[in-house]
């Protein structure tokens, strides 16, 4: 820990300073970055990065960015076993939680990002998240070659989180909570960093991403730990007007018989937003991960679609996604919903007001007794600047059905969360 606060130190400092300098001390800490999604306001709505891009190429960039949350929890929880067994909680601050990142620009149309979880619920050392190497067009090799196919192609090599899916665009990744309205993820949660190869198409509004990976957090090369995934995404991004921005997609996500660790909904090292909830008092092990949902098959099918539709100062996010065992002995299958409504408003649209409502049912076998999560969010935000934001939320969340065991019988927990996020 005492390392972690030297870091934390060193990277507040940073934020402190950096604003003071002049011009040309920003330019050199924050320069312009080629195909890049700007980790602020301005990157809010924003999913893959852009192909239109103006920025030109000058040379070596090296940009040094970060991203701080603190949490103020007041929650409350409860089951239906006898006594009670879940830790009562109180209202306090819980640890904050820093990222430091990296993003280079090393040749025209080539960079590479790095992620560093500086302090997080799971780790809170410091511990890499991950990183990827983006080509966006292939001058390197002779200028204008292949132009025709990277003028809407971009290729991503790495070891960081896949393109499954939209909703991981909006989630709060550890510190970085500046693109989530509301403080806590969806409930079943399908991030994951993997080593992958990933290809994107963008031509005319329409979208079309393929990829491949081996579907592991952590991979040896061993006999007996196989396996391979096959994911990809195909949608249409059109801005009709001033007013009206609609947006659709649908993903797919396919792992293999022989892949013995499958991560899709398990495999952010940072952990959940909220802090021991559906803990127990009798726990030998506490989980950090709770409350989001892992499915827990070894191998899996899943498939999400995303409807998004911007008109003037009104969003929805939607998400219908299914996943189902691919061991077809055991079968299983769950159902994941989820549904944002976000009024932005003020002079700049500064302030908001959102609800989200999340569920997720299913049976984890053939002929299991049914689980339900119901969670239900309803908050609003003010961002101070493009860098700072504030939000408040009120979440309320019910489990159901006769599949819970244990402390997850009738468990329910609700109450107000408070989160200050600083991302640069």
């Amino acid at each position: 820990m005492k390392t972690n606060n030297v870091l934390f130190a060193v990277l507040l400092s940073a934020v402190t300073v950096i604003p003071a300098q002049n011009m040309l001390a920003q330019n050199v800490y924050h320069p312009e970055i080629q195909y890049f999604r700007p980790n602020d306001l301005r990157g809010m709505n924003m999913f893959e990065s852009p192909k239109g891009d103006t920025v030109s190429y000058n040379g070596l960039k090296v940009r040094v960015g970060g991203d701080f949350a603190i949490i103020f929890q007041g929650l409350s929880q409860s089951n239906d076993l006898v006594g009670d067994t879940l830790v009562d909680l109180t209202g306090n601050v819980a640890l904050p939680s820093a990222n430091l990142n990296l993003d280079v620009q090393l040749l025209d149309g080539v960079r590479v990002h790095l992620r560093t979880y500086l302090a997080s619920r799971h780790h809170n050392e410091a511990w890499v998240k991950g990183g990827f190497l983006q080509v966006d067009n292939l001058n390197f090799v002779r200028e204008g070659f292949m132009d025709w196919l990277m003028k809407m192609a971009t290729l991503r090599i790495g070891m960081d989180e896949i393109n499954y899916g939209d909703a991981h665009f909006r989630r709060s990744d550890n510190a970085r909570g500046i693109f989530n309205p509301f403080v806590g993820n969806y409930i079943m949660d399908a991030f994951t960093t993997e080593p992958f190869f990933e290809l994107t198409l963008q031509r005319s509004g329409w979208l079309g991403v393929l990829g491949i990976s081996n579907g592991k957090l952590n991979q040896a090369p061993v006999e007996g730990d196989g396996g391979a995934v096959l994911f990809g995404k195909l949608g249409y991004d059109k801005q009709f007007n001033d007013d009206l921005r609609v947006r659709l997609t649908g993903s797919f996500y396919n792992s293999s018989s022989g892949s013995t660790r499958d991560y899709l909904y398990n495999g952010d090292r940072a952990g959940a937003r909220y802090y021991n909830v559906l803990e127990g008092r009798n726990d030998q092990r506490v989980s950090d991960f709770l409350p989001r949902f892992d499915p827990r098959f070894a191998y899996q099918t899943a498939f999400q679609f995303n409807p998004f539709v911007k008109y003037k100062s009104l969003e929805f996010f939607g998400i219908v996604e299914t996943v189902s065992n691919g061991d077809d002995e055991v079968e299983g299958g769950y159902t994941h919903l989820g549904a944002e409504l976000i009024y932005r408003f003020g002079g700049k649209d500064q302030l908001y007001l959102a609800s989200r409502y999340n569920s997720v049912s299913g049976e984890a076998a053939d002929n299991a007794p049914t689980q339900e999560i119901d969670r239900f969010h309803v908050g609003g935000g003010w961002f101070l600047s493009k860098n700072i934001l504030t939000k408040v939320e009120y979440v309320t969340s019910s489990y159901d059905g006769d599949g819970w065991t244990q402390k997850f019988q009738g468990a329910e927990f609700d109450g107000i969360v408070i989160e200050a996020v600083i991302s640069f």
